[in-house]
């Protein structure tokens, strides 16, 4: 155990200081990874967790960017303090789609979200309520304003983005031990013991899904402000099916699982782009063999077994 909490203090030690020895270019492949991760992170509240098989996370993120873009361009208000709102709003999304959806299981919630992330990116396509700017999408995004130093390169942007994936690994962590955390691995383990147990089965998948949907709003802001212009291409199904094989290939329900999946599902095909032609081929390969040999993900959640309970 004490090794392996020196093995992470090494790695975070050397992920910290990586970009005084990368250029421009890795260093924003990182920040790429780090906003990967936080999103991957944010959907395996709900699949990893509540193990609700949910594909249409980019339709939460798209939410939060649009409020975010919208807000800034128009009133000036700037990105940091519209995080928590592009949440919320993502939030309420979540909540309106969640009633009636909520009791679906397995391949039907699957796609019924599928076909959500599809509305959102149509309704964005088709500049709803004049707001969105259509297939052209919204210019001119200010950058994140941190105490009057404004962040605008990649290096700027690799320690505010894994700043907030550090925030995010240290409250994930926290939400997992909790009595709420517990309940919606039991959730995933047994829907039928747990409702026996005394465990609002509709509520707590509700939250769940209201609380991905929060987190991956608030780094739809960070996203928005990052690129300075964002279109209804930017949050398509395939967006979700990364974060979906993110959290899959990583290990549903442990958050270094997670991490690692960001950075072998985004940062890894980095490596390969000189072969261009057959780096997807060798991505492809490498998920196949991961699935037949290491089904449950690379990390896979830790069995633990609780005295106690939850009423």
């Amino acid at each position: 155990m004490k090794n392996k909490k020196i093995i992470d203090v090494l790695i975070c030690v050397a992920l910290f200081v990586s970009p005084f020895f990368l250029n421009m270019y890795w260093t924003d492949v990182l920040v790429n990874v780090g906003i990967y991760a936080i999103l991957s992170l944010s959907l395996n509240i709900i699949l990893g967790y509540c193990g609700l098989f949910q594909m249409g996370h980019a339709a939460f993120y798209a939410v939060g960017a649009y409020t975010a873009a919208i807000l800034n361009v128009k009133y000036n208000i700037p990105i940091l303090i519209l995080m928590p709102v592009a949440g919320i709003f993502a939030g309420i999304f979540a909540f309106i789609i969640a009633k009636p959806i909520i009791h679906l299981r397995g391949d039907y919630l699957l796609i019924v979200t599928i076909g959500i992330v599809e509305i959102v990116r149509i309704a964005l396509v088709n500049n709803v309520f004049g707001l969105t700017g259509g297939a052209n999408g919204i210019f001119g995004i200010d950058r994140p304003n941190v105490f009057g130093f404004i962040v605008k390169t990649p290096f700027h942007f690799f320690y505010l983005i894994y700043f907030l994936l550090s925030i995010t690994v240290l409250l994930f962590s926290r939400f997992e031990n909790s009595k709420f955390g517990r309940a919606l691995v039991y959730i995933k383990e047994d829907e039928v013991a747990a409702e026996g147990s005394g465990i609002n089965i509709a509520k707590y998948k509700t939250i769940a899904f209201v609380i991905g949907a929060v987190w991956a709003g608030m780094i739809g802001a960070i996203f928005a402000s990052k690129m300075t212009i964002i279109s209804p291409d930017s949050f398509n199904f395939w967006e979700s099916v990364i974060l979906f094989t993110i959290v899959l290939i990583g290990g549903s329900g442990n958050i270094k699982g997670v991490i690692l999946g960001s950075f072998l599902i985004i940062g890894l095909p980095e490596l390969f782009r000189d072969f261009a032609s057959a780096r997807m081929l060798i991505f492809g390969m490498a998920m196949i063999a991961m699935m037949i040999f290491k089904s449950e993900g690379i990390f896979p959640p830790v069995r633990k077994i609780y005295k106690i309970a939850i009423k």
